[in-house]
């Protein structure tokens, strides 16, 4: 055996036995599902679109956060008036920072995404009741149900 090989076999080798002590072989775990001890996380409510509208007639302070993938964001010319875009992976990060830190934690907080099951808002939501905000939403069927009930738009800020 050449020493390349020899070396990429014990490579191989500590690889394999790190993560046999790190009890990771087999039983791979996704950071979305509850180990057997924890509780499981709360059930995320929803809004829909006519809902939202209601409340931004009315004037009533929502939060709305929108976290579309970066394509679909990019490829939109609009968003939902006065909502703030976020990399849905950088969002707990970002509630340390202005303008999220300073929000209250009793606002009412609405996500939004262009995914078909709204799977990318129901997570955001979840980050948003984990760092303690009481009243969090998903909008049910994100972006293209808020266009097909005519709510209100506006333009992205230009980069």
């Amino acid at each position: 055996m050449t020493s390349k090989k020899w070396v990429i076999v014990v490579c191989m080798f500590l690889l394999i036995a790190a993560a046999m002590v790190n009890g990771r072989v087999g039983a791979v775990q996704t950071p979305t599902q509850a180990k057997p001890d924890q509780p499981k996380p709360p059930e995320i409510e929803r809004i829909t679109a006519e809902e939202l509208k209601a409340k931004l007639s009315k004037n009533e302070p929502v939060l709305i956060i929108d976290v579309r993938a970066t394509n679909a964001y990019i490829d939109s010319p609009n968003k939902i008036k006065g909502a703030l875009h976020m990399k849905s992976r950088r969002l707990r990060m970002r509630l340390a920072m202005p303008p999220l830190k300073d929000v209250p934690r009793d606002r009412e907080v609405v996500t939004y995404c262009a995914c078909p099951s709204d799977e990318i808002s129901v997570r955001a939501a979840q980050v948003f009741l984990e760092a303690g905000f009481k009243r969090v939403r998903a909008l049910k069927g994100g972006w293209q149900a808020w266009l097909k009930a005519g709510g209100q738009v506006e333009s992205k800020p230009k980069v």
